[in-house]
């Protein structure tokens, strides 16, 4: 007998290493206590949030107890959210945003479901350098979609902008790029974004149904050693960007992303209003309020980065002397050591 369906089944079988590491981290932890396990796997961050939070939940719970406080919202999010929302992307990727090009979405990875409930049709493929988060494949998968890695050049993991382009059928919808890039820690230069973009641009004069460049950005603040993130979303009238608060601002729990588009997309608005509309019917219904709420309150903080990045020089210390080769990120929290002809991911959640 078969309870579930034959996909969901092999994903199952075929579930995350990184996943079953932190499974059995959990399980260790309980056998031999907390501190005899250093667990370097899930993301999950430790770093507490920044003080400000507390008055800010404060502020919000003053108000949580008024009729609707914490009612429905708009399926797009508090208007006044998505207008803080707006003039912060408006600074971060160097272009005007309104508030109608936001939608608040359930963390980033509500964003990439709810645009590719919006844009994937069966069949349809979506790129992605690799390595990539693991859960690309089911969040396009579920509609359908294909995702199609493409080898990231070594050693830096730069990505492979001629192998990306003929990798790009008639049926692919999406290149997706993750910078700062989780696992590799790689900041993925303005020159190759560029090129990136003109494929897209290229592509695009000959289609109907259009190429979008989709930048998911949750580690955006994390760079180091004066790196710097470039925007995406001035290269190509094409690009979307999607990102969240669960690392930025400790908030992982609290599952506040959001999603923009550039707003000289063609047909732009029914991107935002199909998205608004997906995010309505796969559940999701709103981005939580209360986050919704914190994020807007903290939208200019972050958390202590000097600690991750404090971390990530100890993690090449402890790589290094014990001679394993490493490509030292560049961003994010996580480190790709090779390890008996393996790449292996770390995350960099325990000093």
């Amino acid at each position: 007998m078969q309870t579930v369906t034959t996909q969901i089944k092999n994903s199952m079988a075929s579930s995350s290493w990184i996943r079953r590491m932190f499974e059995k981290g959990l399980e260790l932890k309980k056998q031999y206590g907390e501190d005899a396990v250093c667990d370097f796997s899930l993301g999950n961050p430790d770093v507490p949030p920044p003080e400000r939070t507390k008055d800010a939940l404060a502020h919000i719970a003053e108000n949580a107890v008024k009729p609707l406080g914490l009612g429905y919202c708009p399926n797009a999010g508090i208007p006044a959210v998505r207008e803080t929302m707006a003039n912060a992307l408006t600074v971060q990727q160097e272009m005007p945003i309104g508030a109608k090009d936001v939608v608040m979405t359930v963390g980033a990875a509500g964003a990439l479901v709810s645009f590719f409930r919006a844009v994937i049709e069966p069949g349809d493929e979506v790129i992605t350098p690799a390595p990539y988060f693991v859960e690309y494949g089911a969040y396009c998968g579920h509609f359908g979609g294909i995702l199609k890695p493409v080898p990231s050049l070594p050693p830096t993991f730069r990505p492979d902008v001629a192998a990306i382009a003929a990798a790009v059928t008639p049926r692919t919808r999406a290149i997706i790029v993750n910078s700062p890039n989780n696992p590799t820690g790689c900041i993925y230069s303005l020159e190759d974004l560029k090129q990136l973009a003109a494929v897209v641009d290229s592509v695009n004069e000959t289609r109907e149904r259009p190429l979008f460049l989709l930048s998911d950005e949750p580690y955006r603040a994390f760079a180091y050693d004066g790196a710097k993130v470039p925007a995406i979303l001035p290269l190509t009238k094409f690009a979307c960007v999607l990102g969240s608060f669960s690392k930025t601002l400790s908030l992982a729990g609290e599952r506040i992303g959001y999603f923009v588009a550039n707003p000289e997309m063609p047909d732009q608005t029914s991107l935002i209003a199909a998205v608004t509309l997906t995010n309505r019917t796969l559940g999701f219904v709103n981005a939580p309020v209360i986050g919704q709420r914190l994020a807007a309150e903290l939208v200019n903080e972050t958390v202590n980065l000097d600690i991750y990045n404090r971390r990530r020089l100890l993690m090449a210390k402890v790589l290094a002397d014990a001679g394993i080769e490493f490509e030292m990120p560049k961003g994010a929290f996580t480190s790709l050591p090779r390890v008996l002809s393996r790449m292996m991911p770390f995350s960099l959640m325990r000093s």
